[in-house]
């Protein structure tokens, strides 16, 4: 890997964007090695939670379109097939199937934002920016950003932040609901790292499936989602972790559950 660090440790997976010179903006280099790992991820079962942040001061500042392996100016085919790789790599962290926490410092803008939200859980530090961005270049949302802004904040706020791409302040995007928490930075890597280790601590099938439902949820009907239930919920009654969660109550002690 050339511009993804990537550090395990007690099933915590931490994936850092490391082009700390470039505000970790992503080139295609660096797209394709975040879609590798998040499949690596995907299919490990000792990886139990996935933590995404980006080296130095910021998240991610959006895609690099001025530096090597930008996306292409002039040809449409290869403008195409470089955005549906951006779609890709969206695709895999949304799928990944097991909890992830964004790390957010400093600037998570365009792509970026699209990566952080695209995360499970955002956690923040209180100097993090955020901003959709796109037209301020000319661009429209990309990176799952079309889909997963007017999930979280609503449609009208969806509109608002991508036409006129202003850039808020941590505070504003917990306000609106980009964001779960916000930390002084100092205190960003201690919570961060204590929700990591509640997650990858906790039932990794029922935390599996619990995303799942969540996940479906806009685009199922209540039928869909009862039966959805049902079939998640049987896994769990049948799996390992529901009789260590028993056998622990019964003994009143801590549960201690296994990879999935």
């Amino acid at each position: 890997m050339e511009t993804v660090h990537v550090a395990r440790t007690g099933g915590v997976v931490t994936v850092t964007l490391n082009r700390p010179e470039r505000k970790n903006a992503l080139t295609t280099a660096m797209i394709e090695e975040l879609r590798v790992t998040f499949d690596d991820v995907a299919h490990h079962p000792e990886d139990r939670v996935l933590v995404l942040t980006g080296a130095g001061d910021d998240f991610c500042s959006g895609a690099d379109l001025s530096g090597p392996g930008r996306p292409s100016l002039e040809d449409p085919a290869a403008a195409l097939e470089g955005v549906r790789r951006v779609g890709e790599l969206a695709r895999s962290l949304h799928g990944l199937g097991k909890p992830s926490i964004a790390r957010v410092d400093g600037v998570a803008v365009g792509a970026g934002l699209g990566l952080a939200i695209g995360c499970d859980l955002v956690l923040a530090a209180d100097r993090a920016r955020f901003s959709t961005i796109f037209a301020r270049r000319a661009l429209s949302p990309d990176c799952g950003t079309s889909w997963l802004l007017p999930r979280l904040v609503g449609a009208a706020k969806a509109k608002e932040l991508a036409y006129f791409a202003d850039v808020v302040d941590a505070d504003t995007a917990r306000s609106v609901g980009l964001v779960n928490r916000v930390v002084p930075h100092e205190e960003l890597d201690t919570v961060v790292g204590e929700w990591a280790l509640r997650l990858a601590e906790g039932p990794s099938l029922a935390l599996s499936t619990t995303k799942s439902l969540l996940d479906s949820a806009w685009s199922s009907s209540l039928d869909d989602a009862l039966e959805h239930e049902a079939q998640c919920q049987a896994q769990n009654l049948t799996g390992a972790d529901v009789k260590e969660a028993i056998a622990a109550f019964l003994e009143k002690r801590p549960a201690h559950y296994g990879p999935r």
